[in-house]
């Protein structure tokens, strides 16, 4: 069995994974994966047309089984296979129903073993047909546009929010992949695929701050206290609700990790005394830094590493996150919640956290918040004490040519204000980079689906100055890309019309050279270079 996956920023020498992804998933792991792609594709292709519960039943179905696929998301097989099994039951629910459709029945695969699915897992192709390398390459930025927005339909979802246009847009773009369509009408999709990810991200904006209060400034403390504690990753925030319900009063304290950071911006998690404060930095480093921890560890969603066996006890799954041998929580009943009270039983045996150490970060700058703080900025802009906005959202990675995020934060005149939003803050979010007239040089949003609010800020601030084009504004992009989430930002961006965009800290491989060419000459991306000549080209 081979695997080839070009999908995250880190794959092997640039031109994909062909043995092992870098991610730590083996080539079982990425065939199952392949197959829940394509199995995906075949229950969009049924669902065409569906609306109502139908459609919305369907949707939810591929919301999951594509944030299953999504980079260091979920590890474990047996997890994959059930979630094939699901994706095939509805879609054979659908073709009992429409004679057009004759494929495969999913109980040929769901009463065999484990062996004989592999060999049949093998034998699906999940690949392009189209000898046009042009062709394929399109057709996975609109993949890897559609798996980063099923992630952030699905939190929504998880909170009771719906689109049914962004369901209905999975049919079509989903379907898509497996029709012979032309460059133009694939140029399109890709489009179109950035549109709804513009819905999408509103629609969590949406779900967030109407069921948690629209975030606040706010100092995160760095620092441990005595008690034993609970630490959650990820970026689910009903999970976290839950959490904190769970162990309030019990002598237990909640702390985030990474692109949990954010949940301390909510009014909602204010009034927990033992929501302690954030632990460690990002992602990549967490196989440091839960080994020091010394509590449970709740990963919620994606940026799983591979396990280390000194804090493997004491991790925990839950949603669509899944590692082999690792204990997963259960999703929540109708109408209930999730039943978290064998990490708090652990918790209550477990040292309390190692300090790694003690400050403070502050945060909650998204768009409510600036917009309450507007006549302020905008006095600054128009008396020069803020020449220029940067944009540094995105991901961060392993790879040392990232140093290239922290080198531009500190290299930029003390004029500038940097946006952010995602993991890539952790390049830079601790330095000491002062303020501008008591305006914090590093705004930061909070989670990379919260990007949305650095393009709403934008888009109130060409409204303010009266701009015709939001490419007038004092504003540079210089996005940090890792998975596909940040692929959806992306296309995002560019079907706001956003131009000129560095992108780092390599193009991404899945782009032929036409196509990057085509995205080049039309919205001005480019790649980024050295960090003095980039400050230099966006500050003139």
């Amino acid at each position: 069995m081979s695997m080839y996956c070009d999908q995250c920023q880190e794959s092997v020498h640039g031109s994909g994974c062909t043995m092992r992804g870098v991610c730590g998933k083996d080539e079982v792991t990425a065939k199952l994966q392949d197959v829940l792609v394509y199995a995906a594709e075949g229950l969009a292709i049924c669902a065409e047309g569906s609306s109502g519960d139908a459609l919305r039943k369907y949707g939810r179905r591929m919301s999951e089984a594509l944030f299953v696929t999504v980079t260091n998301t979920n590890f474990d097989e047996d997890a994959i296979v059930a979630e094939i099994i699901k994706t095939l039951l509805l879609r054979d629910e659908l073709k009992a129903s429409d004679p057009r459709y004759f494929v495969c029945d999913a109980t040929e695969w769901s009463g065999i073993s484990r062996e004989d699915f592999l060999i049949k897992a093998e034998s699906v192709s999940t690949e392009d047909l189209s000898p046009n390398e042009d062709l394929s390459s399109l057709k996975r930025l609109v993949l890897y546009g559609i798996k980063g927005l099923a992630a952030y339909t699905d939190h929504a979802a998880v909170l009771g929010y719906h689109d049914d246009d962004i369901y209905s847009f999975y049919c079509k773009g989903l379907a898509s992949l497996q029709k012979d369509l032309s460059l133009d009408e694939l140029t399109a999709l890709v489009l179109e695929t950035g549109a709804t990810a513009v819905k999408a991200m509103a629609l969590l904006d949406r779900a967030n701050t109407e069921t948690y209060g629209n975030p606040e400034i706010t100092m995160v403390k760095t620092g441990v206290g005595q008690k034993p504690g609970i630490l959650i990753s990820g970026h689910d925030l009903r999970d976290m609700e839950e959490l904190l319900k769970q162990t309030e009063g019990t002598g237990v304290d909640v702390y985030t990790h990474c692109e949990m950071l954010p949940a301390h911006y909510y009014p909602a998690f204010k009034n927990y005394g033992h929501f302690v404060g954030n632990y460690g930095g990002s992602w990549w480093k967490q196989d440091r830094e839960f080994d020091s921890f010394n509590g449970p560890i709740l990963m919620t969603t994606n940026c799983i590493v591979p396990v280390r066996e000194s804090y493997r006890s004491r991790m925990f799954t839950t949603g669509m996150a899944g590692y082999p041998g690792l204990k997963h929580i259960a999703a929540r009943p109708e109408g209930g919640a999730k039943d978290f009270s064998e990490l708090v039983s652990l918790a209550k045996t477990c040292q309390s956290p190692k300090e790694l150490e003690n400050g403070e970060i502050v945060g909650g700058f998204a768009h409510n918040q600036v917009l309450a703080l507007a006549d302020k900025v905008v006095a600054a802009v128009k008396f020069g004490a803020i020449k220029r906005f940067v944009v540094m959202a995105g991901c961060d990675g392993r790879h040392t040519s990232r140093q290239y995020y922290t080198d531009v934060a500190e290299a930029l005149p003390m004029d500038t204000i940097i946006l952010t939003a995602g993991c890539a803050k952790y390049r830079y979010n601790k330095l000491a980079l002062g303020d501008i007239g008591g305006i914090p040089r590093v705004l930061d949003a909070g989670q990379c689906n919260d990007s949305y609010s650095l393009a709403v800020i934008a888009l109130k601030l060409q409204e303010v100055f009266e701009l015709e084009d939001i490419n007038d504004l004092p504003i540079s992009f210089d996005i940090a890309w890792y998975e596909q989430k940040a692929v959806t930002v992306l296309l995002a961006l560019l079907s706001l019309g956003v131009k000129g965009i560095r992108l780092g800290p390599t193009l991404p491989e899945f782009l032929t050279p036409n196509v990057a060419k085509v995205l080049v000459e039309t919205f001005d991306i480019k790649p980024i270079s050295s960090v003095r000549s980039d400050v230099e080209a966006m500050m003139a």
